[in-house]
């Protein structure tokens, strides 16, 4: 006799993803982790102080203040949505199965390009730590390679492993942060503690437009709270809760490192030390405050910080396969839970193999790990997430406009309405800037802004041949309907 599993079944034997394993905490480190805070300070926002000044931590701010509002709705409409789709479910909830799909599609590409484009980052990293503190030389795609394996063990071991393990490396980054932090307090800086910062004139400067395409990318993964739909206690509750807590957290923590850092050199010179020192910036604030032994322990961590990073992507993006494969637009198979761990493993397996085809693609070609393969692959994925954003934030207003007044509250509506706008803007703003991200010629440029729109439109062509040649598939688009069971398959 067949058994059908309840959806309250925690048991991985069941053949369904781990129930009720995430609480509020652990959920946050994967959201948090995925942004990979130390990389985000000591990688990126050295480039923001060069081009938009002391002003810079004003950026996260806004960023920040902008997600908050998209949280609101987000987190609003999460109560209503049963699929663990994230963006892919939201939209097809609010705009329809067609922009579902095509959200979906894009999901897919945009997470995948964000993860395996920063194996390029680790790899580099990592190269360097190496020579430095070891003298050994090691080729660039070998290391990214080494990465890809240990990514997919804690992706197979399941999400509550891959939780404890963001836990531990998140608090390490974060504190060396801290530490830094403390040490220009402390000390009083270069020149004394001051404001300037955040002052209307630093909020005006030619270059803030550069600086906040830098400030949202610094979010990205904030939204994969959803994702784990499945997998977390109480997520009517948990899943607010995390994204409030996750973007919250990154927006005081982004702007008040960036404005220590601006203490730490004098907010009359921090300009001229950036310009100067772009990748050492951090490192240089840390041996001068702290000390040379922490300046080695930041390498060291930001290695770390990048393989958390890998972890909490390439876990949203097995979520996302699961996702479709429950709802049959993927091949059932690829959404098959490991008897044992609860994870979706197969679809860990597809998408390591996905970055290893293109790592080993780049490696061959004789392309840089970072100005090739972070740059040119992550862009796509950075614009994508924040056009995903947009339209969730819009397919919010429609739904509670349209397809279910009785969710909607005034608040909620007018976040959504208000967000839709903000993040329209922002994916200008982003668009506008996107050199200060590739580095690149215009033609590059683009061609990887073409992607987006592109890979849209590929989605709605194939939702359309999917509502025609496969109605009852196109049916289930966004509702989340569990796979069969092991116990199901073998019947």
């Amino acid at each position: 006799m067949t058994r059908t599993a309840s959806p309250d079944d925690n048991s991985a034997s069941a053949g369904q993803l781990k129930r009720g394993v995430l609480g509020t905490g652990g959920l946050v480190f994967m959201v948090v982790a995925a942004a990979a805070p130390l990389t985000v300070m000591a990688g990126v926002a050295p480039l923001g102080l060069m081009i938009g000044g002391v002003g810079a931590p004003l950026a996260y701010l806004a960023a920040g203040a902008v997600l908050i509002i998209f949280a609101v709705a987000f987190t609003r409409m999460t109560r209503y949505v049963r699929g663990g789709g994230a963006f892919y479910a939201y939209i097809a909830k609010g705009l329809g199965r067609g922009w579902g799909l095509a959200a979906a599609l894009l999901a897919l590409v945009a997470y995948n390009t964000l993860q395996i484009g920063v194996y390029g980052l680790f790899a580099a990293q990592t190269g360097a730590t190496l020579a430095d503190v070891f003298g050994v030389n090691v080729p660039w795609p070998a290391i990214a390679l080494v990465a890809l394996g240990l990514v997919l063990v804690i992706g197979w071991m399941g999400i509550d492993v891959g939780a404890k393990v963001l836990g531990v490396l998140l608090v390490l980054e974060s504190g060396i942060l801290v530490l830094l932090a403390a040490g220009i307090l402390t000390r009083g800086g270069a020149s004394g503690v001051d404001l300037a910062s955040f002052s209307p004139s630093a909020a005006f400067t030619p270059g803030m437009g550069g600086v906040l395409a830098f400030a949202f990318a610094a979010f990205m993964g904030f939204e994969s709270t959803a994702l784990y739909r499945r997998e977390t206690r109480d997520p009517e509750r948990t899943i607010p809760r995390a994204t409030y807590f996750a973007v919250g957290f990154m927006a005081l923590f982004y702007s008040f490192i960036v404005w220590t850092v601006v203490i730490g050199f004098g907010s009359d010179k921090v300009v001229g030390a950036a310009s100067e020192n772009v990748a050492g910036l951090f490192f240089a604030a840390t041996e001068t405050y702290v000390g040379p032994w922490a300046a080695t322990l930041m390498r060291v961590l930001v290695i770390s910080s990048v393989y958390a990073s890998q972890i909490a992507f390439h876990n949203a993006i097995t979520r996302y396969t699961h996702s479709l494969a429950q709802d049959g637009v993927l091949p059932a198979w690829i959404g098959r839970v490991h008897p044992r761990y609860g994870s979706p493993y197969r679809a860990s397996v597809v998408q390591t193999v996905l970055a290893m085809v293109v790592i080993i693609g780049f490696a061959l070609a004789g392309a840089d790990p970072v100005t090739g393969l972070l740059l040119w692959v992550n862009t796509p994925g950075v614009i994508g997430i924040v056009v995903l954003q947009a339209l969730t934030a819009v397919s919010c207003a429609v739904y509670f406009l349209r397809r279910n007044r009785v969710a909607s509250t005034p608040a909620a509506l007018t976040a959504a309405v208000t967000s839709a706008v903000l993040l329209a803007v922002a994916t200008y703003v982003l668009i506008s800037n996107v050199g200060l991200l590739t580095n690149a010629p215009a033609g590059v440029n683009v061609v990887l802004v073409a992607i987006v729109p592109a890979t849209l439109l590929v989605g709605g062509v194939f939702a359309v041949w999917l509502r025609s040649r496969r109605p009852e598939t196109y049916a289930r688009v966004g509702e989340g309907a569990e796979l069969p069971t092991t116990q199901e398959v073998a019947a």
